[in-house]
């Protein structure tokens, strides 16, 4: 336990000696480390028990990491859950996704949004290598659904277009963020 403490004192040391452009390629960096071992990760399963076997597993990561970082980024925020749209909004420009895709919120209200992946590194990267759309759906479904409700209970989350669906040359995905009964 020590030792691990010890670990963990000379890295905030290091972290606080460097510039703010240092700390912001940091983390840039780490983000991409993480989703290149999300991705090698899920190709790993895929490749040993097949696509099906492998976005069942994904999901159910997603349904708990999820969770996690709305939980994470809302204590570093001084966030309590229930701050409706307001919250989620702030709330999703904090995720480690935020660091690497490009997004944004329109047709926001005090009771709805419509959230959209513009740019997405894994989809833009597959397509780049003229492979189709990675039909990402059903774990988005978990993944923001569990995320908004997380941030705010009474928001409800609607796929409005998600791969394996049609969606414009515009955006990947959208999703309706809507808080029931307003």
């Amino acid at each position: 336990m020590e030792a691990n403490a010890v670990i963990g004192d000379v890295g905030l040391r290091l972290l606080n000696d460097l510039s703010k452009e240092e700390l912001i390629r940091i983390i840039v960096d780490d983000a991409k480390n993480w989703l290149a071992h999300d991705g090698l990760w899920f190709q790993a399963i895929e490749k040993t028990h097949g696509m099906e076997v492998a976005i069942d597993a994904d999901r159910e990561a997603w349904r708990h990491f999820t969770v996690i970082e709305a939980k994470r980024i809302m204590e570093r925020l001084g966030m309590k859950p229930g701050g409706g749209i307001p919250a989620l909004v702030e709330c999703l420009k904090h995720r480690l996704y935020a660091r690497l895709n490009l997004q944004d919120a329109i047709e926001e209200s005090e009771n709805r949004v419509v959230f959209r992946m513009l740019d997405c590194r894994v989809q833009s990267a597959r397509k780049r290598k003229g492979l189709n759309d990675f039909p990402c759906k059903s774990v988005g479904i978990v993944e923001y659904s569990e995320f908004a409700r997380t941030v705010d209970p009474r928001i409800k989350t609607t796929c409005i277009a998600c791969p394996p669906d049609a969606h414009p040359e515009t955006y990947w995905c959208a999703w309706e963020f809507r808080v029931e009964g307003k």
